[in-house]
């Protein structure tokens, strides 16, 4: 009984305690009492958990000893422990959202005026605090990124800040065993930090290419004697790089990514007295423009990123080489679309492996979810006798990628520009991404290409439910919407961007769509219900193109409903999924599932 007691005891007391010291002008961390050099990565596969185990062994052997997350889910827990049990601490993300649309994502939060708002991500902050705090793969809680940067008045970056230090206050007196770090753009946070939000022990910095090697000096001049992290690191990003003749900006060079990476780590980041660390951005595996320019994969593929983290942080360089683009020229001028192009085009590859070529594209206006799509270009030839690409139907300039693929499954990558003429793309008015079909607006509560943050009338009473899982018409989720009060009209819809109500472009072109159908019921028989698409009206600057629904009486078994749009102007839709009832003496629940344009 007695062994079991200290068991026990163990057990409950068995979180990693975490502590920042300085030691003859240098700041160091230490994790139980020994020091612990931040050597991390921002990590983006936090939604596939089945494959944690194979993503921590292969940070592993890159030399990786953190990660860092920018909020919590309900993968979180799992994710904590695939950490602890292969031997890494996790930065926790506390997300705060943004007071303006701009470089991190398009929301637009009222910290003056949203005391509701506030409320909702306070008990957030704190529950996260409470249900972590004891695990022992805890090495910091990363309190918001980027809000200042993407708040536009002082007065709402004051009202932020007040906000910002009682979280972080009284996470510190909940969780005396982690520091508390905040993160921001640079050093757009510095001044209101020191000044209003003295609780957090570490200052966050994200900030890319040789900026990073100023960041100390930029401490000194303000006498901020508190130690930093730099929570993202990579090449120099698209903000900070001037145009070609197109006015495309001009990617950095696969070399240049990689010797970005291997070189600030050495010179730039680890010599500096005040810098515990970094966390590389971004080892994750995605197909658009961001992860081109930054990411460790793409399409399944190895970038020269991946193979730079290695050689920094252990100093071995990489098993196998990415191939290099040593020119890829376009020609001059303007070209109507459907045209076939000559390019002119140099590759090599240090193990001389027999290499794929393809042809790919990046459209740099219109909203955000476009200006990140990269879409296929037809092309024809061989490395031999060179090739041709047929340019797209777009209007304007575009971004033309060359993709070399080796037997390893190394991807190197090259950019340039070209203009391309199209009266018929030139006159579509709302430029967002064009989908193919099938396209689901929801299938499963994984990646959804809406958000339902549109909520209306009683909304206090209505809850909604994206994983579902007691009762679904196929796979593992559906969408569960209950309202609790007897009386009284709600409504939600599944938006794009999230929280916005027509001020910022959004949504997708699903012109090619024929119909739009879902399955739904009710958990009884009579519930009244109009559903559809489209909600934002021509009264806001980015409206739906269309507007469309049905009212249907639900039962309580599963039923397909079909809207037809052949005719419909489906060029930007929003608002995916669109519903209102009211309540006539009872709560009502409503159950949706495989929501799709056909």
């Amino acid at each position: 009984m007695r062994l079991f007691a200290i068991l026990v005891f163990i057990s409950l007391f068995s979180f990693s305690q975490t502590q920042i010291e300085k030691i003859q002008n240098n700041w160091i961390l230490k994790v139980d009492g020994q020091p612990f050099d931040i050597k991390g990565v921002t990590f983006g596969y936090d939604k596939d958990v089945k494959n944690y185990d194979t993503y921590f062994e292969d940070l592993e052997s890159l030399g990786v000893n953190t990660i860092r997350t920018w909020s919590t889910g309900k993968n979180t827990l799992q994710l904590l422990d695939a950490a602890e049990k292969h031997g890494f601490k996790v930065m926790v993300g506390i997300w705060m959202r943004h007071g303006r649309p701009g470089m991190e994502d398009d929301d637009h939060f009222d910290y003056l005026k949203d005391k509701e708002g506030m409320e909702a991500m306070y008990t957030t902050s704190i529950k996260t605090v409470e249900t972590y705090k004891n695990h022992p793969a805890v090495l910091t809680w990363g309190v918001a990124n980027e809000v200042y940067i993407n708040t536009a008045t002082d007065e709402e970056k004051l009202a932020y800040s007040k906000f910002l230090e009682r979280v972080c206050s009284n996470i510190k007196a909940l969780d005396p065993n982690h520091p508390i770090t905040s993160i921001e753009a640079w050093t757009f946070g510095l001044e209101w930090w020191q000044k209003y939000v003295p609780s957090i022990d570490i200052y966050g910095l994200n900030s890319y290419g040789v900026g990073v090697n100023f960041l100390q000096d930029e401490m000194d001049k303000r006498n901020i004697d508190k130690p930093y992290i730099i929570t993202e690191f990579g090449v120099t990003g698209e903000w900070d790089l001037p145009s070609d003749k197109n006015g495309i900006k001009i990617e950095p060079s696969d070399s240049e990514k990689y010797e970005t990476i291997v070189k600030g780590y050495r010179e730039w980041i680890s010599n500096k007295p005040s810098c515990l660390g970094v966390y590389v951005f971004h080892y994750n595996n995605g197909p658009e423009f961001g992860s081109v320019w930054l990411a460790t994969h793409v399409n399944s593929y190895t970038r020269p990123p991946y193979w730079a983290i290695r050689e920094a942080f252990t100093g071995k360089k990489p098993r196998n080489n990415v191939p290099k683009v040593d020119a890829f020229v376009l020609p001059d001028g303007e070209f109507k679309s459907g045209t076939w192009i000559s390019v002119e085009l140099m590759v090599s590859d240090v193990e001389n492996e027999k290499l794929d070529v393809s042809f790919s594209y990046n459209q740099r206006t219109g909203s955000r979810k476009r200006r990140n799509q990269i879409l296929t270009l037809n092309h024809r030839g061989n490395l031999s006798d060179g090739f041709e690409v047929q340019l797209p139907e777009e209007d304007g300039a575009i971004k033309i990628y060359v993709n070399v693929k080796d037997s390893y499954n190394n991807l190197g990558i090259a950019s340039s520009s070209i203009q391309v003429i199209d009266e018929k793309a030139k006159a579509i008015v709302y430029k967002v991404p064009k989908v193919d079909l099938p396209f689901y607006v929801y299938k499963e509560s994984e990646d959804l290409s809406y958000f339902p943050s549109g909520y209306m009338g009683n909304y206090k009473a209505l809850n909604v439910d994206l994983n579902h899982t007691n009762d679904v018409y196929s796979g593992e989720t559906a969408i569960r919407i209950t309202y609790k009060e007897r009386s009284g009209w709600y409504g939600i819809a599944f938006v794009d961007p999230a929280n916005d109500w027509g001020d910022i472009l959004g949504g997708y072109n699903i012109s090619e769509a024929k119909t739009f159908s879902f399955w739904a019921k009710s958990k009884f028989d009579g519930v009244v219900a109009k559903l559809g698409f489209g909600l934002i009206d021509n009264d806001k600057p980015f409206p739906d193109t269309a507007i469309k629904s049905v009212e249907i009486k639900l039962t309580s078994e599963w039923k397909k409903y079909t809207i037809k749009t052949k005719r419909l102007d489906l060029s930007c839709i929003r608002s995916g999924l669109v519903l209102f009832a009211s309540s006539y003496g009872h709560p009502q629940t409503i159950y949706i599932d495989d929501v799709v344009f056909e």
